[in-house]
């Protein structure tokens, strides 16, 4: 049958073989009206017992849907795509109000490869772990699924919605731009909820520091770049801090945070996020010769500057 269906699994580690009498045929179908531009390749439909518990996964190479076995019974179900998620990572599988995906550790801050234990934080945000942003994620839940035997062909309809938030970032009138080692500048933002649970359709309350990278452009003074986040957690007031950490051409490191809480917790859309802040004067390196600025190229060093936001 060409039902799409690539494998399944059980999260209760049992024999996954079923009595034909104790199984029935339900027909998953996967309903893009609430994100009508998503095309994942491929779909993951978790389904748990009535208690929440004990769930078995089934994997569909499209995202229209196909046909599984289910044992009979009330079920709950939870849909994600399964396509291009190497930056997931997922714990509490168990029960369906505690599954949740999140990122891994990020990769070491600026051209130097610092370790990212090592770098400055604005104060408040020295324990937070400093993540990977994630991907695109897609999810739905749907609830008492009835499984009964003897019905005729059954069918779940899942409504896969966008689970992730777009943020954007613009730093305009950055001086000496040109001097930024591979006009690239790496950065963080604080205060971000670490992960989703699909089972509760919100944010987790604990926080982490979102690494993602800034491109720059010498002759329009400015930087920016674009990335995708959980949002902010849903009880946690956490502060909201743009660091950027930028390597100049003659090796010397330098950093700045911006205060950006009321941008993030003050959006329009809080699913949609712009954040723009204003003038930052890079030092210029020494020219050759010129023993004005010296600098220590193995430490951090902050720009104290007058900025305006």
């Amino acid at each position: 049958m060409a039902i799409g269906v690539l494998a399944m699994t059980s999260c209760r580690h049992k024999d996954l073989y079923m009595e034909e009498e104790m199984t029935s045929e339900l027909q998953v179908v996967f309903d893009w009206q609430n994100a009508p531009e998503a095309n994942p390749e491929s779909m993951a439909l978790y389904l748990y017992e009535e208690n929440g518990l004990n769930p078995m996964r089934f994997i569909f190479s499209n995202k229209t849907g196909g046909l599984i076995k289910s044992p009979f019974g009330t079920h709950h179900a939870i849909c994600l795509n399964a396509d291009n998620t190497d930056w997931a990572r997922m714990r509490n599988h168990g029960s369906i109000e505690t599954l949740e995906i999140y990122t891994q550790d990020a990769e070491e801050i600026g051209s130097r490869a610092d370790n990212s234990s090592t770098i400055p934080r604005p104060e408040g945000t020295e324990n937070e772990r400093i993540a990977a942003t994630p991907g695109m994620l897609w999810g739905s839940r749907s609830n008492n699924i009835s499984i009964i035997p003897h019905s005729g062909m059954q069918t779940i309809t899942m409504y896969p919605q966008e689970a992730v938030c777009h943020y954007m970032v613009d730093v305009y009138d950055v001086k000496n731009l040109e001097d930024i080692e591979s006009s690239a500048v790496d950065a963080t933002l604080s205060g971000m909820a670490e992960g989703y649970c699909h089972g509760s359709q919100s944010s987790t309350d604990n926080t982490v520091s979102f690494k993602f990278d800034l491109k720059g452009n010498a002759t329009e003074e400015n930087l920016y770049g674009e990335f995708l986040t959980f949002g902010e957690c849903p009880t946690t007031a956490a502060k909201h801090y743009l660091t950027l950490y930028m390597v100049l051409t003659n090796g010397s490191k330098w950093y700045h945070s911006f205060d950006v809480t009321d941008q993030v917790t003050n959006a329009p859309d809080p699913t949609h996020v712009h954040i723009i802040v204003r003038g930052l004067d890079l030092p210029e390196p020494p020219k050759e010769g010129n023993t004005e600025l010296k600098t220590d190229v193995n430490e951090w060093q902050a720009i104290n500057i007058g900025l305006q936001m």
